[in-house]
């Protein structure tokens, strides 16, 4: 008797600063049993993380060297710092056991996958509105005024950019926790059994 092996697939979940994404990305890996993608670095590590775990922490001239060697799926400079990657291997052999891998990254990363990756799925999490937004990133409490204006000012520029970029299949609106994770688990599955049945 045949059995059916476990399509694996990348998904991607994108999303500005107080939308919810991190919540939302989580929520999902935890319904669908998910794997979360580590990240690759140049930042130093701090004492409570770990190499492997938290991030794969990579000198400057080593991640220059993979980039060239084309080893990432996906990278970027972050507030003109650090840089950040996705590696290829680590995805790639997720996805031939047949495993979900979860990608929690910007637009540009997220354009990045939909060139090198387009099969994968792409969501971006938007808020209920703007002034939704505003408020939630006023609610958390980190950030002193202009702070706040800053991030809601990037947080706008980045939903304009991700709705023209093209690079996404689904856009998802955090109105209500539950039903934004529930929607999106759903739209997986539908994939996830959309490749199952096709010979």
């Amino acid at each position: 008797m045949l059995t059916t092996r476990p399509q694996g697939a990348l998904i991607v979940i994108s999303g500005p600063s107080g939308v919810g994404k991190t919540t939302i990305v989580h929520k999902v890996r935890e319904e669908l049993n998910a794997i979360f993608s580590i990240s690759a670095t140049t930042r130093p590590k701090s004492d409570p993380e770990t190499d492997g775990v938290d991030y794969y922490f990579i000198s400057p001239e080593r991640f220059e060297e993979m980039v060239q060697e084309k080893l990432f799926l996906e990278h970027a400079e972050v507030f003109s710092c650090h840089r950040y990657g996705t590696l290829k291997e680590p995805v790639d052999n997720v996805l031939a056991a047949g495993n979900l891998m979860l990608l929690d990254i910007d637009v540009q990363g997220g354009m990045q996958v939909h060139r090198n990756m387009p099969e994968s799925l792409r969501f971006f999490i938007l808020p209920p509105s703007e002034e939704e937004l505003l408020r939630r990133l006023t609610a958390r409490g980190r950030d002193d005024a202009d702070s706040i204006e800053r991030r809601f000012s990037e947080a706008k520029q980045e939903i304009n950019f991700a709705r023209e970029s093209g690079a996404y299949d689904f856009f998802i609106v955090n109105d209500n926790l539950d039903l934004a994770v529930a929607e999106t688990v759903a739209i997986i599955k539908k994939r996830q059994n959309t490749a199952q049945s096709t010979p």
